[in-house]
């Protein structure tokens, strides 16, 4: 296992659409590791493949929940969604030091595979649900930053651009 280099905002890795994983195989599951190593190194609860500049649909969780043990998952579809919605507080691994509210479906059922490439059916809410959303976002090139109302996001991105002069 080895920490790869989390990509920051601006990166054009983080806007691409990750491509489908073909097979899961020693590499992706090495992948998965490494996606493990690298989160834990920065302190997340999740991290996606295309924040390390990998394009393939796979992301890692931890919660730091007995209940649920760290999973990844490959190729995750999201099947259905509550029209109840929830709002939570986000960060990101990609955007160090900003965090905002965000609103999304409070119950999510995903599918995708796990690291033996078997079908897994995740039904969730709360913390899960919404990590599960925010990781298959970044499969899609899609930040929490752009969840947000324009105004809100034109803010964050100021004090992005503030935190990376003062770093």
């Amino acid at each position: 296992m080895a920490a790869l280099q989390i990509r920051l905002l601006g990166d054009p890795a983080l806007r691409r659409k990750a491509q489908p994983v073909t097979a899961v195989d020693d590499e992706i599951r090495r992948l998965m590791d490494d996606l493990l190593e690298t989160m834990y190194a920065a302190d997340g609860v999740g991290l996606a493949a295309p924040q390390v500049g990998v394009s393939g649909r796979v992301f890692v969780v931890d919660l730091r929940d007995p209940a649920v043990p760290p999973f990844g998952l490959v190729n995750p579809v999201v099947l259905e969604q509550s029209q109840e919605t929830d709002r939570g507080e986000e960060g990101c691994l990609s955007i160090p030091g900003l965090r905002e509210i965000v609103e999304r479906p409070a119950r999510v059922v995903v599918e995708g595979l796990d690291r033996e490439g078997l079908p897994r059916r995740i039904e969730a809410d709360g913390l899960l649900a919404r990590v599960l959303q925010h990781e298959i976002d970044h499969l899609d090139g899609v930040l929490f930053i752009d969840r947000v109302s324009p105004l809100k996001r034109q803010m964050l991105l100021k004090r992005w651009r503030k935190l990376k002069v003062e770093s």
